[in-house]
């Protein structure tokens, strides 16, 4: 009897959607890494033990030296890349202390909801970026 692969690797991931002026914050993944040479909302996994709230907070102040003030939950989705799924919890951060600076290097962004469909994100986040201009033309 074949065993269908039940074994692929679930990563939880808390994702930031950082907004200013209608404007979202991006960051540039790493050429090294999974989907490298993308944008992306930052964020980073959620360690045992943590709510998402608090590993959010703590990915986007070892990330891009902000700290959370005020943030509500937006959208969670799944997503089955080949060698891994992802279950991104996606918050809108709405308040927040520091100016964002890339701690690891990368560079970071302000785009505004039209930009977004005109960059390249990791194909998980096409439905977040659907969900955010369509969030952004109501408000």
């Amino acid at each position: 009897m074949q065993q269908t692969n039940s074994m692929v690797k679930v990563v939880h991931v808390a994702v930031g959607v950082i907004l200013r002026d209608s404007q979202v914050l991006l960051a540039l993944r790493s050429s090294t890494q999974h989907q490298g040479g993308k944008w992306e909302f930052p964020g980073g996994k959620v360690e045992a033990g943590e709510t998402v709230p608090q590993a959010l907070s703590r990915e986007l102040y070892e990330e891009i030296t902000i700290t959370v003030t005020q943030s509500s939950a937006f959208m969670q989705l799944e997503y089955a890349y080949p060698e891994k799924t992802v279950l991104l919890d996606i918050y809108l951060v709405t308040g927040f202390d520091g100016q964002p600076h890339g701690r690891e290097g990368q560079p970071l962004r302000w785009a505004s909801s039209t930009e977004l469909s005109t960059i390249e994100f990791p194909d998980a986040n096409q439905p977040i970026v659907e969900r955010i201009q369509e969030y952004l033309s109501q408000s």
